[in-house]
């Protein structure tokens, strides 16, 4: 769905509420130029309660640090970003929504060097339902290993959400879909397991689960530290610095994606090789259940993780 076809009307910008029509920049802004934006994902959920964003405190501590690496300077507090967020959402009657803060360097030069441009933050929020589809949650989807490999965190920063490194999630992704994929795997300069473009991955066998550890050219995914929180609560052994082999994806009894747009997804093939029986493994199942029951606060715990509209 495109955004003609929603029914959001605001972004905030820079501590001004602006009509989304009226929500331009120059087209001579220097992050559009040069990739040199951070930003976050961050969902929003609607439950008993009300809207809930989840783990919106995690989700502005990384959007600091990626500001952080690219020297921006954030004019605006953590507690002005909330409420402008908040009430963001009041203001659209939103129940559930997607939110995505950008914080970019604006107009005034374009040199390579930001240093003489203003930092500049905004804040849109829309409704944005299943990432790969509301039939991956529980069919899984296809996928295929890309021939691009996720770039080294020598060459750009992989804990930076920097909306330049993500022309490589482009590549991988619609290398995928021009196939007849759902979605790639990217495995990173050593040929092993990294990433999807926008998830981590993570694989079970023998009933333990595995994810590649930060040091394998990987976002460390808010989603990817929800499962490994939920997992060990339920008591699955969790190898969190894993190195998974392309191989290794082959033969493992299951797969799945997380992410804050991809949630928890199944994937049932890679590569057109059928991962374990082909459907939604018993253990994905379970900790996706789990991951819904708590965002959409069907359970009590973890309410410290919720941040109340």
């Amino acid at each position: 769905m495109g955004f003609e076809e929603m029914d959001v009307d605001t972004i905030w910008m820079d501590g001004e509420f602006t009509d989304w029509e009226d929500a331009q920049v120059h087209v001579l802004t220097h992050s559009l130029h040069y990739g040199t934006a951070v930003f976050e994902g961050v969902r929003c959920y609607d439950t008993e309660e009300g809207p809930a964003i989840f783990r919106w405190d995690e989700h502005l501590d990384r959007l600091y640090e990626s500001a952080a690496a690219l020297d921006h300077d954030i004019e605006h507090t953590r507690e002005e970003l909330t409420e402008a967020t908040l009430e963001l959402i009041r203001r659209q009657d939103l129940e559930s929504c997607y939110i995505r803060p950008l914080v970019y360097y604006g107009y005034n030069s374009l040199g390579v060097s930001p240093s003489e441009c203003p930092t500049d933050t905004m804040i849109a929020c829309w409704p944005w339902g299943a990432y790969l589809g509301e039939e991956a949650l529980e069919e899984g989807v296809d996928v295929m290993v890309s021939s691009w490999r996720k770039h080294h965190s020598s060459q750009i920063p992989t804990n930076v959400k920097a909306t330049g490194a993500y022309i490589n999630s482009m590549l991988a992704g619609e290398e995928a879909r021009g196939n007849g994929y759902v979605e790639a795997i990217v495995l990173n300069k050593e040929g092993d397991v990294a990433e999807g473009p926008g998830e981590n991955i993570f694989m079970v066998n023998d009933g333990e689960i595995y994810t590649p550890g930060l040091a394998e050219s990987i976002l460390d995914g808010i989603t990817r530290q929800t499962v490994i929180d939920i997992a060990t609560d339920l008591g699955y052994e969790i190898h969190e610095e894993a190195k998974i082999a392309r191989g290794q994806l082959y033969t493992a009894d299951e797969l799945f994606f997380t992410g804050t747009a991809a949630e928890v997804t199944p994937i049932r093939t890679v590569d057109d090789n059928e991962i374990g029986a082909g459907t939604r493994g018993p253990v994905t199942e379970e900790i996706q259940q789990r991951f819904f029951d708590i965002v959409e606060r069907r359970t009590d715990d973890y309410d410290d993780w919720f941040t109340y509209v």
